[in-house]
């Protein structure tokens, strides 16, 4: 079986699943082309809106739709991601946890947030992959987000796609809801993100929040930012790898909130 690709995709707002841009396509064709359903036996993803003191697996064997915000349009609540979870699937990520010294422990009654079942739906919208989240730890240093994925990468010789969910900015209070221009510090702390990915300076990338212009501005919390690390980590990318970005996206949404997303094989 070939070794899975790995994901790092920016799920933007909740309406990304009515409103997909150019991004939903564009993931779209990326899984036909490179991860089809039947050769993926299975999907782990972090998300943000799953954070954590510790490590939480997800065990549940059918979960839910959770539509965890609000104010948005009655369409998008009517929505579901009725996909497996893989109890069996579970087991095996704490179990590669645990050997690489990360604890962690197992939900069994977690459901799907909206970090992790509104890119699936643009992605694999017959919710026929078996999918298991992963919590984000709260208060760790990024280079502990950068192990997990790192103790995970062997699933990706078993059939197993590790995406990691979060957004190349995210920064609410500047959304701009009428057209017009992308925001300055957006391009720049983008720009520099996609820099410092293809020189493969994994120093700089575990250090954005001090060396990234812009960076306080694009994410005034990190949480959205961090699931980059496990993606990365995954991916054995950093220095004297051959791994390097293949950018999906490159959408701006609202004036400030970057769709980025990429593979990396």
């Amino acid at each position: 079986m070939p070794r899975t690709p790995v994901l790092f995709v920016s799920h933007g707002s909740p309406m990304f699943a009515l409103d997909p841009g150019t991004t939903g396509p564009a993931l779209s064709a990326w899984v036909q082309a490179y991860a089809p359903a039947p050769a993926i036996q299975g999907i782990v993803i972090m998300s943000p809106h799953w954070m954590t003191h510790g490590i939480g697996v997800m065990s549940t064997p059918e979960p839910d739709t959770w539509h965890d915000f609000g104010g948005f349009t009655e369409a998008l609540y009517q929505l579901q991601y009725p996909a497996k979870g893989d109890p069996e699937l579970a087991r095996r990520v704490q179990a590669l946890l645990q050997a690489a010294d990360v604890p962690c422990g197992e939900d069994p009654e977690r459901p799907y947030d909206h970090g992790a079942w509104i890119p699936m739906r643009q992605m694999y919208p017959q919710a026929d992959v078996p999918v298991v989240q992963l919590s984000l730890p709260a208060h760790v240093p990024t280079s502990v987000i950068y192990a997990m994925g790192q103790a995970l990468a062997p699933l990706r010789e078993q059939g197993i796609l590790l995406i990691g969910s979060g957004g190349m900015t995210h920064n609410l209070r500047e959304l701009r809801r009428e057209a017009g221009p992308t925001e300055p510090y957006v391009t720049a702390f983008c720009g520099w993100v996609e820099s410092t990915l293809q020189n493969r300076d994994l120093s700089a990338m575990l250090d954005y929040r001090a060396r990234a212009p812009g960076a306080a501005r694009a994410h005034p919390s990190d949480e959205h930012f961090l699931p980059i690390y496990f993606a990365l980590g995954a991916a054995g990318w950093g220095p004297g790898s051959e791994v390097l970005p293949q950018y999906i996206s490159h959408e701006v949404i609202y004036g400030s909130l970057s769709m980025d997303a990429f593979s990396l094989s």
